[in-house]
């Protein structure tokens, strides 16, 4: 997991000045400081800092001000951002009061737990309902995973732009079934106006990309290792000759062999055009009878599904080779790596140093704020804003 957090700054001598009022009635805009009092404060450097009194001309109502990384709770900004990116990186929570210990800064375990859970509430976007504020991009990649929640499984769902890889949205999903991955996923894709969805293999993800009117492409590598698995499983039962489902078809073992061969180069090779071979590999076992209920399928049945199965796939799994730029260069890797990515580095590596949640909200917010600092690897993530 790679994370570049930048931490909030205390500086006691610098100053915000007053724009509103505390007084949420008053529009008064004029303040006159009258007062500075002190303000005992955790923090790795100061013990305290002065605030400043400021009174409204208008209603009389006194607040008020703090220095910059100063807020009217007793932890510093700074101190929250170090517990915070202590957690993130793999620390449990009375782990992170130990740490800090030894950095001679008095901090508890239900504190660092609220800084976590705070900063993880504030983040912007990530939220099906509240993606980041305008952002646009052709092509949107969906996956699920899970992780345990007090005992029980918790489904959530991923959104990535596969373009650029970054985080979209990590959201609670109460099913897996198609209809509910349609509404999760068309109004994320109407919002940042992509017409493509790249997924993984699940019949549930094809329904919805098809239910949401957009283009499918479905991940070559995940296909590419189903259908290695399932020639080599067929192969060797076509060798072993125990099932006359083929002599039935009057269909060589041989040809048989060859058909799953050719279907393996086809997988791999994945150009367009050659749909219409894997049809007529397919119309040559379409014949094959399915089996009776609670009966086991035949073999030449189960070669029968398998390219019927890819023939159908075909256009989805081939798609990336005809979408292109101006300039011709494919704009999709045929992958959902990007997803994968973003499970693995900003959901689940985390988790594995985890017993599991104790609350579904944390879960979120652990890994929508994980997300978010992933988001800004580049430039590093500021920290403050999310204690603000």
């Amino acid at each position: 997991m790679r994370l570049k957090m930048i931490l909030p700054v205390v500086d006691p001598e610098t100053y915000a000045e007053p724009e509103h009022c505390a007084n949420p009635g008053c529009p008064g805009k004029q303040f006159f400081p009258f007062q500075e009092v002190r303000k005992d404060v955790r923090d790795s450097q100061y013990a305290s800092v002065r605030a400043r009194r400021y009174k409204c001309l208008r209603c009389g109502c006194t607040f008020r001000v703090y220095p910059q990384g100063v807020s009217a709770a007793q932890v510093s900004q700074r101190l929250k951002g170090m517990a915070v990116m202590l957690y993130l990186l793999g620390l449990s929570y009375g782990a992170v009061v130990i740490m800090l210990e030894a950095l001679g800064v008095d901090l508890s375990k239900s504190s660092v737990y609220r800084s976590v859970q705070a900063a993880g509430e504030a983040v912007p976007g990530l939220k099906q309902q509240e993606l980041l504020q305008g952002y646009r991009t052709k092509a949107l990649g969906a996956d699920l995973t899970s992780v345990k929640c007090k005992g029980k499984w918790l489904s959530l769902g991923v959104t990535v732009d596969p373009l650029t890889g970054w985080v979209l949205s990590i959201d609670q999903l109460e099913a897996e079934d198609a209809h509910t991955l349609q509404a999760w996923i068309e109004p994320i894709a109407e919002r940042v106006g992509a017409h493509v969805l790249v997924t993984d293999d699940a019949d549930a993800l094809k329904t919805a990309a098809d239910d949401c009117g957009l283009f499918h492409q479905v991940c070559k590598s995940h296909v590419g290792r189903n259908t290695d698995e399932l020639i080599a499983s067929l192969g060797q039962a076509i060798q072993l000759g125990r099932d006359p489902s083929l002599a039935e078809l009057h269909i060589e073992a041989s040809r048989a062999l060859e058909d799953l061969r050719r279907l393996g180069e086809l997988i791999h090779s994945r150009q367009p055009d050659q749909q219409a071979e894997i049809q007529t590999v397919y119309v040559r076992y379409a014949m094959a009878a399915a089996p009776a209920k609670g009966a086991s399928a035949s073999l030449a049945y189960r070669l029968r599904n398998l390219f019927l199965d890819r023939w159908n796939l075909w256009p989805r799994l081939t798609f990336y080779r005809t979408w292109k730029d101006a300039a011709g260069t494919p704009l999709l890797d045929g992958t959902n790596n990007a997803c994968e990515r973003a499970i693995g580095w900003w959901i689940k590596e985390r988790y594995r140093t985890m017993r599991g949640y104790k609350r579904e909200r944390s879960a979120l917010n652990v890994s929508r704020l994980i997300a978010h600092c992933g988001n800004h690897l580049s430039s590093g993530l500021d920290l403050a804003p999310l204690f603000a």
